[in-house]
């Protein structure tokens, strides 16, 4: 998971990487909608789907909230960050937390930098980014955003709504298997 505070962006990953070699371009696709669509039930879901099929996946996930205590004072590692380091990472036998700044680098060049082992990242936000494919996750009573947003590729609503690519919010099978087509993954 990718999170970006002040002053800090972490990096957390499992210790498990894909055998993949490397490639030139992270495929990235973004779950966008309005604040309590169901971006992340359903993204979450989705993930589980393609692990559940071998593929290796990341997540980066945007957000606008500020002070987020990842790092709290009396930490080890938050001392290290105080003393002047540029980045303190804490690997523990199941997992590993990056601790740096927050990254100026498009989420293009983060995913190909951070995630180049992975068949795919998945996304949450990001919705004015234009180069970066999108499913829209739609509620019932918001506008679609998909109409003021470019990039959106298919659209997940359990309402009725005019779009070349329409799933269900339970479809999560078709959705990743869209997402496998869409990108021309590997079959596995």
């Amino acid at each position: 998971m990718e999170l970006t505070v002040p002053g800090k962006c972490i990096s957390y990953s499992s210790n498990r990487m894909s055998n993949k070699p490397m490639q030139t371009t992270t495929p990235i696709i973004s779950f966008i909608g309005w604040h309590n669509s169901g971006k992340t039930t359903l993204a979450a879901k989705v993930v589980h789907h393609l692990k559940q099929r071998g593929y290796a996946v990341a997540v980066i996930k945007s957000t606008k909230e500020t002070g987020i205590p990842f790092n709290p004072p009396g930490t080890d590692t938050h001392a290290y960050l105080q003393a002047g380091a540029d980045n303190v990472t804490l690997i523990a036998p199941d997992q590993m937390a990056t601790f740096s700044p927050p990254s100026r680098l498009d989420i293009q060049t983060m995913a190909d930098t951070r995630f180049p082992q992975m068949d795919l990242v998945i996304a949450e936000g990001f919705k004015h980014n234009p180069d970066i494919p999108k499913i829209e996750v739609c509620s019932d009573d918001e506008t679609p955003l998909f109409q003021s947003v470019p990039g959106v590729v298919a659209v997940a609503a359990d309402v009725a709504i005019q779009h070349p690519k329409i799933f269900s919010r339970d479809q999560v099978s078709q959705i990743a298997d869209f997402i496998i087509e869409f990108f021309q993954l590997r079959k596995l």
